[in-house]
């Protein structure tokens, strides 16, 4: 029996990972953290009957708490710590939580000598150099849950490191894939939100369509795989059956194909190294396909990928920096206080900003720091409180 520790159960990820442990003996749910979704908190807690849980803030935690009195809780940002090294066992953290507070309780995880499953992108975009360095001092495996680095750290188990050429991740190019950069100015929040493949967050899937989601992930991957830029690749195709590839100095190129499905990714890395067969997962079938297409990415078109490849290169706080701006800007555009082209403007403007001042020894102190910085700095240009 694996103790499970799930940040982020209410969310797209939280959930389809609840579903693979309810239809598994092999899963005790241990403790939980949702947001402001208590509904969700009730059922999961009716149902998966956690002994610890987190909420996002102090007068929900209360409430639960006359509820559910043998339930311990906590709440906000300490909640997520509390919740990453409840309990005395190792277990597993999977960490589904979205933007940079996936960070110090993937940290706090790590000490305690927990191995994660990370869906949180940012834990390793702005804390990538921070988080390897004490995942191996603390012989912690981090297993990613995301299609396109899941998919890399399967074709990686075909051969040698040290053989490897490229690293290839595949993009879809994301709801707004066939609009011209002309087209772009009226998007509405509406239309960036209808991914053609994928059913994910709200934040990811803007993400996707400014194409801010492949450049961390192509940040992610060189931290992850230990990889130099100069060597991670992406490409667009938009049938996402291909996760991504690896390419070996001999010219042989490994992929992961599959529909797309983000509870594989999760089931992979709770099962791993087995593939168990999950009535959910559609076999595939490329016959029924006919053709699997791509293109070149074009950076004049999707000028944020050729950013983070330029942040990513920089190190220090910048990540953090490219991150913090999206974050920011992402949740405006949601909002409808700002239009779609303006999330580009916005990330390019606190890049440039703090590009000249970069600090290269970063600390968990220090990216917290500037993260606030930096979307204090969006909000109040945009006049947003």
């Amino acid at each position: 029996m694996k103790n499970i520790f799930l940040l982020g159960a209410s969310g797209s990820i939280g959930q389809q990972t609840l579903a693979i442990i309810r239809n598994s003996k092999e899963y005790s749910l241990k403790a939980i953290s949702v947001g402001y979704n208590i509904d969700a908190a009730i059922a999961i807690i009716d149902e998966f009957k956690p002994e610890f849980v987190s909420v996002a803030c102090q007068k929900d935690k209360e409430y639960l708490q006359v509820k559910y009195p043998q339930i311990k809780f906590s709440h906000g940002e300490q909640g997520l710590i509390d919740v990453a090294t409840y309990g005395d066992d190792e277990g597993l953290l999977v960490n589904a939580l979205v933007g940079i507070v996936g960070l110090a309780p993937t940290i706090a995880a790590i000490k305690k000598k927990r191995d994660i499953l990370l869906a949180n992108k940012e834990t390793l975009v702005v804390g990538g150099e921070l988080v390897m360095t004490l995942a191996k001092q603390y012989k912690v495996n981090i297993f990613p849950i995301d299609s396109e680095h899941s998919a890399i750290y399967q074709c990686l188990l075909s051969g040698n490191k040290q053989d490897v050429a490229n690293l290839i991740i595949t993009a879809s190019g994301g709801a707004l894939r066939n609009k011209t950069r002309a087209e772009l100015i009226d998007i509405t929040v509406e239309e960036a939100l209808q991914h053609p493949n994928w059913s994910m967050g709200k934040k990811i899937t803007i993400d996707s369509a400014t194409m801010v989601n492949k450049g961390l992930e192509v940040i992610e991957a060189h931290h992850l795989f230990q990889m130099p830029y100069e060597k991670i690749k992406t490409i667009l195709h938009p049938e996402s059956i291909i996760h991504s590839m690896v390419e070996y100095n001999d010219s042989s190129v490994i992929a992961q194909m599959s529909y797309p499905n983000m509870m594989l990714p999760i089931q992979y890395a709770l099962t791993y190294p087995r593939h168990i067969e999950n009535e959910n997962l559609k076999k595939l079938n490329l016959s029924s396909i006919k053709n699997l297409t791509f293109q070149e990415m074009d950076f004049s078109r999707f000028p944020m990928l050729e950013l983070a490849y330029r942040v990513g290169k920089s190190g220090g706080l910048l990540p953090t920096v490219y991150n913090a701006a999206n974050e920011a800007a992402v949740d405006l555009f949601i909002r409808k206080k700002i239009r779609f082209l303006d999330i580009e403007k916005i990330i390019f403007e606190m890049v440039e900003k703090y590009q000249d001042n970069n600090e290269m020894a970063i600390t968990l102190d220090k990216i917290l720091k500037i993260d606030k910085k930096v979307k204090k700095d969006v909000y109040q240009a945009y006049e947003v409180a």
